[in-house]
């Protein structure tokens, strides 16, 4: 169900309120333009900085509005276990197709920590659970092994990779098998990624190159020579984008990138800020190559 260019949402503000309109809008984007799953309310979507009734709202909106077109991975994680649970079951009412659960940033839990975490969550829902792991964001780096123990659990489906590491993915497939989902976090190893066993993105870069990056993943998958041919193509006019939207924090040049395509504004949340000047520029050089604006 899980694999190909899974956009990780942004959450557009206007006047430090969700903008309803243009989210509808993003979403209708997506279904337009091939993107093979949404993730609402992940950390691209400022999830830390949305107070529980609007990551509700966001999550609530995103299924209403794609109905069932395409999967909904709602992002539930937490430091707190009590409160992943509770994102996770209101998700699950709200009729998400499976969950993004990030490792637990902060409180750096020891791998038994991050077993017995997922494991309660586990226990509370019959949603699919994606693992996100991230070490360079929540400090601590989920192993193989325990990756491994979790798989046994009826519903821990698979991980969202961002440790830019491509021998974990291929230490991941041998331990655990080609039924444990691997996507890549790493919008810049999509295309190495799938080569190597992967089966999809959860990126950044689809918030403004939605076809391009769900044509990518397609043609990775092929096997056709002219497809991966062209697949390789697409990840090379890709490249300077994504460079360009990881300048400063995430979201913050993607929504700049956006607000350049009229998706929605580039508001964005203390304690993050707009990107500097120099660094629109670099933004606005980078769509322009792939020819994502004139």
């Amino acid at each position: 169900m899980f694999k190909g260019s899974n956009v990780a949402l942004v959450t557009p503000f206007k006047n430090n309120k969700l903008d309803e309109e243009n989210y509808i809008k993003l979403i209708n984007f997506h279904l337009e333009n091939g993107t093979n799953g949404l993730v609402p309310a992940g950390t691209t979507g400022e999830s830390p900085t949305l107070s529980h009734e609007e990551h509700q709202k966001v999550i609530e909106l995103c299924i209403n509005e794609s109905g069932g077109k395409i999967p909904v991975i709602a992002g539930t994680g937490s430091n707190s276990t009590d409160e992943a649970i509770s994102l996770t079951k209101h998700a699950e009412k709200a009729g998400a197709d499976g969950v993004l659960v990030v490792t637990p940033y902060y409180n750096k839990p020891t791998q038994e920590g991050l077993y017995h975490h997922y494991k309660a969550i586990n226990d509370n829902t019959g949603l699919p659970i994606i693992i996100y792991n991230i070490p360079s964001r929540c400090v601590i780096d989920m192993s193989v092994d325990t990756m491994s123990r979790l798989f046994e659990l009826k519903n821990i489906s698979g991980v969202k990779d961002a440790t830019g590491d491509l021998n974990r993915l291929d230490e991941t497939i041998k331990k655990l098998g080609p039924d444990f989902i691997q996507l890549t976090g790493e919008d810049g190893l999509a295309f190495e990624f799938n080569k190597r066993g992967g089966v999809g993105v959860i990126s950044v870069t689809a918030n403004i190159a939605p076809k391009l990056c769900s044509d990518m993943q397609k043609y990775s998958k092929s096997k056709s020579d002219n497809d991966l041919k062209e697949a390789e193509k697409i990840d090379q006019i890709l490249q300077p984008v994504h460079k360009s939207l990881f300048i400063e924090s995430n979201p913050a040049p993607v929504k700049y990138a956006a607000k350049l395509l009229g998706l929605c504004d580039d508001e964005i949340r203390l304690p993050l800020v707009k990107i500097k000047k120099e660094t629109q520029e670099k933004v606005k050089k980078a769509l322009s190559s792939a020819k994502l604006i004139s």
